[in-house]
Parts: C-alpha cells; structure tokens; sequence
C-alpha cells in the first residue's frame, strides 16, 4: 500500500526531528509515486517560525518539480496542517493531504478548523488518521521526555 510506504518516509523525518530537539513531524510530497520534496520541523534550530515539515518539503518540491504549483502532487505528513501550512497547501495547489495525528491546539484541516472547506479557489482532498497511533505516539513520546527533563 503506497500510502503507507510515504506516510513511513514522514514518520523517519519526524524521527530525525525529534532526535534534533524538534517537534517530531515530517513531511513528504509525492508526485507519480516519486518522493518530490521532503521536510521536517526545524523551528528550534533555524529559529524561524517558518520552518515547519511541510513549508519545506513544498519548497523543496517546487525546486524539483521547477514551479510554485504543484498539481498532480500529494503531501503525507505526521501532523495535521496548521493554518500557516493548510494556506500553503492551497496555495501550492497539491491535490491531497494525508496526515497521521490530529491536532487539538492548531488542526486547521477537521480539527479546530478546516480551511479546506471555505471557498478558496482550490480544495484538497484531505484523508485524516493515515498511520495516525503512531504518528500520535511520536508526539506524546517527546512530549513526556521534554516534561521528565
């Protein structure tokens, strides 16, 4: 199932994150079941609020791909989207998001908000939940070793 191999590529770099000191999400975008763009949460290290798994691995995807829009791409990350991501998302024009965990404080995708149901000029389809126990046990992992310190 292939949603389940990129969703697992995802799950690595939100591994790598955390081993970082980062908030463990990843993110890939795929394109004709070709890894495209990668990223991974590098707030902390970059000190930049703009430095989320999937702000990355969209530029990232750009650069490869040569164009801002990315139709015909998908984005698997760990995380539900937050408002600034859900943006670039509809932005970017990627056709579907595939995201593990739910997000209570900042989901913007079914959890708090879903910006993807207001009437922008284009509308992803979102799958929520995709690998999700796991996804949801990475965060509560590096949660509980950051509160332990």
């Amino acid at each position: 199932m292939p949603d389940q191999q990129f969703m697992q590529e995802a799950i690595k770099l939100a591994k790598l994150a955390a081993s970082e000191g980062e908030v463990p999400v990843g993110a890939v975008v795929v394109k004709d079941g070709k890894i495209v763009g990668t990223g991974r949460n590098r707030r902390e290290q970059d000190k930049q609020a703009l430095a989320h798994a999937e702000i990355e691995a969209i530029a990232q995807a750009c650069r490869t791909l040569g164009g801002w829009r990315l139709s015909g791409c998908e984005l698997y990350v760990t995380l539900e989207p937050c408002p600034m991501c859900a943006g670039a998302i509809i932005n970017s024009r990627l056709d579907a998001v595939h995201f593990g965990a739910t997000d209570p404080k900042a989901g913007s995708c079914g959890t708090l908000t879903n910006l993807f149901e207001l009437p922008y000029n284009h509308k992803p389809v979102c799958t929520a939940g995709l690998c999700g126990e796991e996804c949801a046990a990475l965060l509560t992992d590096f949660f509980r070793r950051l509160r332990s310190k």
